[in-house]
């Protein structure tokens, strides 16, 4: 099989490294990729907004699967358009996207099926936003209609920061801004929960705690992600069940009389507070970091499950997990998530001898005459997988520390909750 994996960062990477065990994946392509995929797939130049081009591609080298990575092409019809051309593509279509795509679609869906979320408002001004802040208590959460890379949330503490937030949104910081929505702030502990469906049934997917914040301590600005672990310190049987029957279930039942479904990754944002979950969010894809956490511990063909999604056929598939410990640590260009610079070599990585159940996936890297150079905020992630968090963490760092590259940062602290 001729599989085709769109994006460039590290959960792409950690996607083509899953497809690469399978003994049924003969050829991957990468589009655009980066460093590290292009050791393991080959890289397409191609923009991932060029639905038409990637569409070519895929006709002329008979392409059996796309998975889709990022959530920008799946919120603008990527699936849809390309099912047109009977190209076999692994993700939810346009409409189902819009979990992600709009934040006021989604709290609209928790409203209208009573799925537990933080109480809210939406607001079609700046003048009546800020006037909405004269009667609340703080802390509250402004947040960006549509998509932000994980930055259109802002958490304030008083009025200034709530207002500061506010006109940077409708100023149009994060694209075009009709709209926003301010919510109360859930306090709590925060868990990542994936879910896999074909269309017809789900299987969950795994569970993590990333952590957004940019310095140690959750201190500073929001990101991507600058770590996570797994599982989450907060997974039982009992809260899944929960988590299932109040938030997934009465979610998909929305898609369907909405007269669509959901096929591909679902990941949940929660907070649990008490024991109960809320909805903060929905990603219409698998998260990054998480992806990089998460993926390495399936033992199960990769491809297998993806191919069965696309066939409606999950049913058949059963998954076998690694009952171990997994975490990531991100390293990131000094400045992220503000201004950082690119093109800055990174010396000593194809020194790095891995051992059994350690991982280095690229995110924002690219190649030049064999050497490799810095290519975004986030860089490279280092995972590994043991008995136990703290000697994972442990063990990520030290790998960490075999690169030479002075313009990198990352946090020493992930997994701090658990790491006692």
């Amino acid at each position: 099989m001729k599989v085709a994996v769109i994006g460039s960062g590290g959960r792409e990477h950690a996607i083509c490294v899953s497809l690469k065990q399978s003994k049924k994946v003969k050829k991957i392509y990468c589009i655009p990729g980066n460093a590290g995929t292009n050791l393991i797939a080959e890289n397409i130049e191609i923009n991932i907004d060029n639905f038409e081009e990637i569409k070519d591609f895929s006709l002329e080298n008979k392409i059996d699967l796309i998975i889709v990575g990022p959530e920008k092409p799946l919120v603008n019809g990527i699936v849809d358009y390309l099912k047109d051309f009977n190209i076999k593509t692994f993700g939810p279509n346009k409409i189902a996207s819009k979990l992600e795509g709009s934040k006021i679609f989604t709290k609209n869906l928790c409203k209208k099926y009573k799925i537990p979320t933080a109480k809210f408002g939406v607001f079609k001004s700046l003048d009546e936003s800020i006037k909405f802040l004269n009667d609340c208590t703080f802390p509250l959460v402004v947040k960006a209609d549509g998509l932000a890379a994980g930055k259109g949330v802002y958490i304030c503490e008083e009025k200034t920061q709530a207002r500061v937030a506010i006109d940077e949104i409708f100023a149009g910081k994060f694209g075009r801004a009709d709209k926003i929505l301010i919510e109360e702030f859930l306090k709590g502990e925060e868990m990542s929960f994936f879910i896999i469906s074909d269309g017809k049934t789900f299987k969950t997917f795994g569970t993590a705690q990333d952590h957004k914040r940019v310095f140690e301590g959750d201190k500073g600005k929001n990101t991507g992600g600058m770590g996570a672990y797994s599982p989450s310190m907060l997974e039982s049987s009992s809260l899944n069940k929960k988590i299932l029957d109040r938030i997934i279930k009465p979610t998909l039942k929305g898609l369907t009389e909405l007269k669509t479904n959901f096929c591909g990754f679902l990941y949940a944002g929660l907070m649990i507070v008490n024991d109960e979950p809320f909805l903060i969010e929905y990603n219409v894809r698998m998260g990054d970091p998480e992806c990089q956490t998460i993926l390495p511990k399936l033992k199960t063909d990769f491809f297998d499950i993806i191919y069965a999604c696309a066939n409606q056929k999950l049913n058949s598939i059963n998954f076998n997990w690694s009952e171990k410990k997994s975490l990531c640590i991100v390293l990131c260009s000094k400045g992220y998530p503000d201004n950082y610079q690119n093109n800055i070599i990174i010396k000593d990585l194809n020194k790095i001898n891995l051992e059994k159940n350690e991982f280095i996936f690229h995110a924002g890297t690219k190649s030049f005459e064999e050497k490799i150079y810095s290519n975004g905020g986030r860089v490279l992630n280092f995972v590994v997988i043991s008995e136990e968090f703290k000697k994972s963490r442990d063990n990520a760092i030290k790998l960490i520390n075999k690169i030479n590259w002075s313009n990198g940062f990352y946090r020493k602290d992930i997994g701090f909750k658990v790491i006692n």
